[in-house]
């Protein structure tokens, strides 16, 4: 999942070597924290979160098969 978030991301934003991507598990949880520089965050978020949302569906349909639940956090 951490992968595949920093593949979209870097394709998104204007400072791809900015993008970072940390992955915190618990027991019944996977969190992805997506860290951008900060003029990216409105290309991350899009309008009305739009892009964000687009993000949490593709991580969350390929997370399918896991029994955990995936959570994308946009971080500044």
């Amino acid at each position: 999942m951490k992968d595949l978030v920093e593949f979209i991301a870097r394709a998104l934003v204007d400072h791809p070597d900015q993008v970072r991507v940390e992955q915190v598990e618990d027991d019944r949880t996977v969190t992805i924290e997506l860290y951008v520089a900060p003029e990216d965050m409105g290309k991350v978020i899009g309008k009305q979160g739009r892009i964000a949302k687009a993000i949490r569906t593709v991580v969350n349909a390929a997370s399918a098969g896991e029994k955990k639940r995936v959570l994308v956090e946009i971080i500044q």
